[in-house]
């Protein structure tokens, strides 16, 4: 039989390794190179040192019992009531209500003992192992430290649970998808990760009608997953005249002079694609902040949580760069690729968000070969290369030495632009976009209240970076640190980074796409911000402290665009004189 421990770890580790690692650089920049006894556990990500898994837990269990001490504060409530009513708001899906209830019958007591000793989150993980503490590693804590010493605190924790059973319980080297209920969707959940393809895809064009897991909210909704020959971006097929063969919603003759709408609406148009080549921020990667505040938590917050974990916590559906739903924030502006298709009704549903957590100039040659063009089929695109943090971003307690060089990022580049132009269309557009000047997260929010410390004012920011750093689980320590020199020497690294895109665009030509560099400008987005009224720290997400918000990613497309339409108009096409007619004719074009 199972230890109850794998059974009860199997969905939280499914949401707290993606919470916390999925961001993180270490998924997919630099796999390994944490110190480790050279184990690699094999959960839901595709290669994870087992340590970094152990320490990812002390993160989750610590975020976890504080959201539970926090409700019971809220409510007046005692703890186990607000454990119990921390299940009853997760949904049903993917066994999140079942699995927490499970925790909470073999954890509960514990916590109650513990919680009722007055001993906060840190020391309730400690103290139930949820990190293995090496010799001579600091005991991490994201909440001030107790009055008497750690040592004491922690003898004095585990005399109150010595003798609870749930200690004797290995923590790590785990293997959950082992469990023979979860052995199936971690291998498909696996694979959609590793390949950044879609896990359901019928005729194995890279397009799905499945909406999670590198489905349709990563790329174009696929019109007849039973013919490989019809999906979003490809040259109509004798102008669709029978059947939508490039899914933009478009097809069949009008009877009043039998010419095919396609012919009749888009011949001429110049129609294109966009393509993302990015990482977590273009994904799009957002933790919602009533998932772990107390006093805003629901029945309604984690209505979306399942959503969230099938695309590994990233949303881009509402990216600034592909998405297509509305956006939940109060800024007006539309995705690029709402622009493109409200320029050109034919591009419709030709987007494609081929960005990965973690990325960075190094790792893009693991996963550059799902994106979907075909040279003679196809019909050109725009491509956006915005590796915008993790050449310069790790967790490493010393990060310079893990930061890509000019010269490496030349040779990567370089190597990436050749595969674009042996796989693009003619025609097509490639636009590399320079690295921000991150210290704009220490300067703005170190002394500001964490969404986990707003309630008791007790964590700060800068408590959550040097917790983070501590785990060696930040998604960018150079940035993210109380060293102003670390955080200027990542700036410097970052702008010298930029320098080196902009003269590969000035100097390198290729035969099928035009090639452009554009400053990733943040501090225009942010008076531009100012001037309206808003507040510098809504530009950056609230729980994690560090990728661009919902409303910076679409101010961010909002600058893009204007730009490329003042300097390089060629870029986004025709505006089609047909839009109109196509909306009679053919409404929303099927949707998305």
């Amino acid at each position: 039989m199972k230890p109850p421990w794998k059974i009860l770890m199997a969905t939280p580790l499914f949401f707290l390794l993606t919470l916390h690692t999925l961001a993180s650089p270490a998924y997919d920049h630099q796999p390994g190179t944490r110190r480790s006894k050279g184990q690699v556990c094999i959960a839901l990500q595709h290669s994870f040192p087992c340590d970094v898994a152990d320490f990812c837990s002390l993160a989750g269990c610590v975020l976890v019992v504080s959201v539970i001490e926090q409700l019971a504060q809220v409510h007046n409530s005692t703890v186990q009531t607000s454990m119990e009513r921390l299940c009853s708001y997760l949904p049903e899906k993917l066994f999140l209500k079942t699995t927490c209830y499970l925790v909470v019958s073999i954890f509960g007591p514990d916590i109650i003992k513990l919680l009722k000793a007055d001993v906060n989150a840190d020391v309730v993980c400690h103290t139930l192992e949820f990190c293995k503490q090496d010799p001579g590693q600091p005991l991490c804590h994201l909440y001030p430290l107790p009055k008497e010493s750690w040592k004491l605190t922690l003898e004095k924790a585990r005399q109150i649970v010595k003798k609870s059973p749930t200690l004797t319980y290995s923590r790590s080297g785990s293997d959950i998808c082992s469990l023979p209920f979860l052995a199936k969707i971690c291998q498909r959940i696996k694979l959609a990760i590793q390949n950044s393809l879609p896990f359901k895809d019928v005729d194995s064009d890279k397009y799905s009608v499945f909406p999670t897991l590198r489905g349709s909210h990563w790329r174009g909704r696929d019109c007849n997953d039973s013919n490989k020959m019809a999906y979003p971006g490809r040259r109509p097929d004798n102008w669709d005249t029978h059947q939508d063969s490039n899914c933009n919603g478009i097809w069949g003759v009008d009877p009043k002079d039998g010419i095919p709408y396609e012919k009749k609406f888009c011949e001429g148009s110049q129609p294109r694609g966009i393509i993302l080549l990015g990482d977590s921020a273009g994904a799009h990667f957002h933790i919602p902040p009533d998932w772990i505040t107390a006093s805003q938590m629901s029945l309604k917050s984690f209505f979306n949580l399942p959503t969230a974990l099938t695309n590994e916590l990233d949303w881009p559906q509402l990216s600034g760069t592909t998405g297509f739903l509305d956006s939940t924030s109060r800024v007006k502006e539309n995705s690029i690729y709402l622009r493109l298709r409200k320029r050109n009704h034919c591009n419709h549903r030709d987007y494609q968000n081929i960005s990965r957590n973690g990325a960075s100039s190094q790792s893009l040659e693991r996963f550059i070969e799902s994106l979907s063009r075909n040279q003679l089929l196809d019909q050109p695109a725009i491509v956006i290369y915005a590796m915008i943090g993790n050449d310069v971003c790790n967790g490493k307690i010393d990060p310079v030495p893990g930061m890509t060089t000019p010269e490496k990022l030349y040779s990567k580049v370089m190597e990436t632009l050749q595969y674009l132009d042996s796989h693009l269309p003619n025609g097509s557009h490639v636009i590399l976009y320079g690295l921000p000047d991150g210290t704009f997260l220490w300067d703005n929010l170190h002394s500001r209240y964490h969404p986990l410390g707003q309630l008791n004012k007790d964590v700060t920011y800068a408590h959550l970076y040097s917790f983070l750093s501590c785990l060696q689980v930040s998604p960018c320590h150079g940035w993210m640190s109380s060293n102003k020199t670390l955080r200027t020497l990542t700036s410097e690294r970052a702008e010298q980074l930029s320098i080196t895109l902009k003269k590969i665009a000035t100097s390198q030509k290729f035969t099928n796409f035009n090639l452009f560099y554009m400053d990733f400008d943040f501090q225009e987005i942010t008076e531009e911000w100012q001037k309206s009224g808003g507040q510098l720290c809504q530009l950056i997400e609230p729980v994690d402290g560090f990728h661009p918000s919902e409303v910076a990613l679409q101010l961010l497309a909002d600058r893009f665009w204007k730009k490329v339409q003042l300097q390089w108009p060629q870029v986004l096409g025709k505006e089609n004189p047909f839009n109109l007619q196509i909306e009679q004719v053919f409404g929303d074009q099927g949707g998305h």
